[in-house]
């Protein structure tokens, strides 16, 4: 899959929290509605590599463009083409579950309806409840609603079933793979094998704050001879990949 202008774009990521080297060198390329999976152990610089390139973060060094933008310099205009659900939801406590997605349907021109957001994450029973009274779970889902208000074309998804049940984890599988029909792209950061391999064209190990490997899933464990991803990300990293919580 190819496109002129990728829909992502860092080249040469690094940050520096003192003397903590979070990311060290990331480049990545995302084309156009492909999805692109992040794995890695905690600590090893996921979160705060997807977070530069969605511009919640200022690299220390590195470029990103998303959709030809720069995430600082044309903040506003990023805002109504991203998507970007992270894995802690900072969102008002006492504010109803519809009253949080009229806040963010609000920002957007020509917003997903109230109840088709509602039914994309499973929350229609949930639409009264204020964001305190919902599970760890229900939260989850609430803040992707929030990320796919504004019909999205790329999103970034930070760990997006984790703290889900089984039923509402394949549910939010079939979002996303709605979602790719549509043509949107997609950078997930994940923990779970099967699920990178089920929504992702291409996965990229991360380790130490580096990519050390970015291939297709088939294609990464046919480089590292190995019999599963989970194997593959072993052998290429040397570390075990923990398991969400």
């Amino acid at each position: 899959m190819t496109s002129v202008e990728p829909a992502i774009l860092a080249e040469n990521l690094a940050k520096s929290y003192g003397q903590t080297r979070a990311v060290v060198d990331v480049s990545l390329r995302v084309d156009v509605g492909e999805a692109v999976g992040i794995l890695g152990t905690n600590g090893a610089g996921k979160t705060t590599a997807v977070e530069m390139i969605a511009g919640l973060r200022v690299p220390d060094r590195g470029r990103v463009r998303v959709l030809g933008l720069d995430p600082r310099r044309d903040r506003a205009r990023l805002r109504q083409v991203l998507g970007v659900q992270l894995q802690q939801a900072h969102l008002h406590n006492a504010l109803r579950v519809t009253e949080l997605l009229d806040l963010y349907r609000s920002f957007y021109p020509d917003p997903r309806s109230r109840d088709e957001l509602l039914d994309l994450v499973d929350l229609t029973a949930q639409r009264r409840t204020i964001f305190e009274k919902l599970s760890g779970g229900q939260q989850q889902r609430l803040s992707i609603a929030l990320a796919l208000a504004g019909h999205p074309r790329v999103v970034i998804l930070d760990e997006l079933t984790t703290g889900l049940d089984p039923k509402a984890r394949r549910r939010m599988w079939n979002t996303i793979e709605q979602l790719r029909s549509e043509g949107v792209t997609v950078l997930l950061v994940s923990h779970a094998m099967e699920e990178v391999e089920r929504l992702c064209d291409r996965v990229a190990l991360i380790d130490a704050g580096r990519i050390v490997a970015l291939a297709t899933p088939a294609g990464l464990v046919a480089q590292a001879g190995a019999a599963t991803l989970d194997d593959a990300f072993v052998a290429l990293t040397g570390k075990e990949l923990e398991e969400a919580e």
